[in-house]
């Protein structure tokens, strides 16, 4: 028996790969399905069942074109409805894989149709748990995004999610492995660790949601701190649930170069969003006026989504040369389907045919701190967290995610200073701006990571773990 965890960082999401004899199954796998067959193909195995731990939301599962390329049945826990014929497996199911088991444990509470799959080895030991977001490694699945499916108060959710951990997960033994959907930097929950393996036994000690003296305790504490849940989520739901179009049409129709001379006018003909996803210090010196940045090289399908939202919207991309398969792979990866092409040869063929061309005004840390005045406006664009931990005295708080509300209350007259933690999101709220007309601002280079070594003037530091829960 073989397990392999499958990370994937820029949507912290863990995909798994587990084989015994000549059979294999592959739990909660990515969109693009081509690494998962051409592994198969080289262990020399058959794929005998899929298995989704539920409708996740914060990507968009490959379930579907696995199935459709491996003859593989898909497998859900109790309660899922999928558009689609699929295994809805009892509680306490089990499902035989060459020499090994995996039993269904529906662990309610994220969503309705949540399960754990608890697997059993050729000896009959039960050795791991793939958890997926009803377990985390420090942390437990949000119960606030399944309210409307399930016509229930977050509140009610998370009691159910805690009679499942009480009843289903605790009861396991110490020594079993927690293998979960999601790690740090995931919107599904809080307060993740940044390891991505760790032992049942571990986290009964040291996970906070674990160790509430009653069911009332724990409700108050996973709801405490919860943002709102980015607004693309729903969309990917739907999507896991109802299918959707065959990825290898998706890239095909992405892949389509458009001349730096006919690109103005596809976005005029199509409505399409254009999508620069250089990194921040190219695009800032100069940019397809009216472009998005945001960086391949940074958590770049959550931002998408965040920003972007509508998983219709016509998308033309600006990239680094040859690396438009895998924005076209990344995007698709939240269910963002539409790209309609990408700008042949990319932003220097724009340059060189003398079209008009925009930049960001971006300064130095040492050149801000010069520049800082008594009276000067800072805008702090990384999340609240962040800012309460230490920030720059008198900024404002304007977290990225919320830059729709607070972009319409800026003055245009009035100029800024614009930072986040390092540069990556500062951009990305630089392009929106710069795309609304609002240009009477300035742009950090290092965000408050560099700020930090200057003499800027800062509130007292606060460990970012004394302000979450």
């Amino acid at each position: 028996m073989t397990v392999e965890q499958i990370y994937t960082g820029c949507l912290a999401q863990g995909a798994y790969y587990i084989v015994s004899e000549n059979e294999a199954v592959i739990i909660d796998p990515l969109r693009e399905t081509k690494p998962y067959t051409d592994r198969l193909e080289k262990d020399g195995v058959q794929l005998k069942y899929i298995f989704e731990t539920h409708f996740h939301a914060d990507f968009v599962s490959g379930h579907v074109d696995l199935s459709k390329k491996t003859s593989a049945a898909f497998v859900y826990g109790p309660t899922a409805n999928p558009d689609f014929e699929a295994i809805i497996a009892e509680d306490g199911q089990i499902f035989e894989i060459g020499k090994i088991k995996i039993k269904v444990l529906h662990t309610p509470g994220h969503t309705m149709e949540s399960s754990t799959y608890l697997l059993i080895d050729e000896n009959g030991k039960e050795t791991a748990i793939f958890s997926g977001d009803t377990l985390f490694l420090g942390d437990v699945g949000r119960p606030d995004l399944a309210q409307k499916a399930a016509s229930m108060t977050q509140e009610e959710l998370a009691g159910i999610l805690y009679d499942s951990l009480q009843n289903k997960i605790m009861p396991l033994a110490d020594d079993i492995t927690v293998y979960p959907a999601h790690g740090a930097g995931s919107a599904c929950g809080k307060n993740m660790q940044k390891e991505t393996v760790d032992t049942l036994g571990n986290q009964k000690k040291t996970n906070y949601a674990l160790n509430q003296p009653n069911k009332e305790s724990f409700i108050k504490e996973v709801l405490d701190g919860l943002t709102a849940p980015p607004k693309y989520f729903g969309m990917n739901v739907a999507m896991n649930k109802g299918g959707y179009e065959d990825f290898d049409t998706i890239l095909k129709k992405g892949s389509q170069p458009v001349s730096a001379q006919d690109f103005e006018a596809v976005v005029e003909d199509t409505g399409a969003l254009i999508l620069d996803t250089r990194n921040a210090a190219d695009f800032q010196k100069g940019f397809v006026p009216n472009s998005i940045n945001i960086g391949l090289q940074g958590d770049f399908a959550p931002w998408v989504g965040a920003m972007i939202v509508d998983v219709q919207q016509p998308i033309l991309l600006v990239t680094d040369l040859n690396a438009e398969e895998e924005a076209i792979t990344r995007l698709a990866r939240v269910g963002f389907d539409n790209v309609i092409g990408y700008l042949d040869g990319g932003f220097e063929a724009w340059n060189n045919s003398g079209n008009e061309v925009d930049t960001v005004n971006r300064i130095s840390v040492e050149t801000f701190a010069d520049q800082l005045t008594a009276d000067a406006k800072v805008i702090d664009v990384r999340n609240e967290t962040e800012y309460a931990a230490e920030h720059v005295d008198e900024a404002y708080s304007r977290p990225l995610v919320d830059i729709n509300e607070w972009a319409t209350d800026l003055n245009p007259d009035e100029h800024f200073f614009l930072h986040c933690a390092g540069g990556y999101r500062s951009m990305i709220a630089a392009s929106i701006l710069n795309s609304r007309g609002i240009r009477n601002f300035t742009e950090i280079e290092g965000g408050f990571g560099a700020i930090k070594e200057t003499s800027v003037p800062k509130s007292n530091f606060v460990c970012q773990s004394k302000t979450l829960k």
